[in-house]
């Protein structure tokens, strides 16, 4: 088993809108962030992950995620999975739980149009 507590995490903002919490797992399969999105992000352009499938619990909050053209609601309670090399963007005001697999790398991480 592997805990973090609260007082391990690591702080991060991508950008004015998007920010939270890393919870440094250390672990080669999985790893987990609390992070709150505050309007469009990213502000213009669509992201996508390589790598990774990232599943996103909704804690609260509401918003859309349009991932390859299509928009959907979320509200708090919902759940969601992005698979790699989806192009996505939000528009919330939300804060949730997104856990990767495989572990989330920046490298992976990509603005495109």
């Amino acid at each position: 088993m592997k805990i973090i507590h609260k007082n391990q995490t690591n702080s991060f903002k991508n950008s004015n809108v998007c920010f939270g919490k890393e919870y440094p797992l250390k672990d080669k399969d999985i790893d987990g962030a609390v992070i709150e999105i505050r309007g469009r992000y990213p502000d213009k352009a669509r992201i996508v992950n390589l790598e990774c499938k990232e599943l996103i619990y909704v804690l609260e909050g509401s918003g859309r995620v349009f991932v390859e053209g299509k928009a959907s609601n979320f509200t708090k309670g919902d759940m969601f999975v992005i698979c790699p090399k989806e192009k996505y963007y939000w528009q919330a005001n939300c804060v949730v739980l997104i856990c990767c697999t495989l572990p989330f790398d920046p490298k992976q991480y990509k603005l495109t149009k």
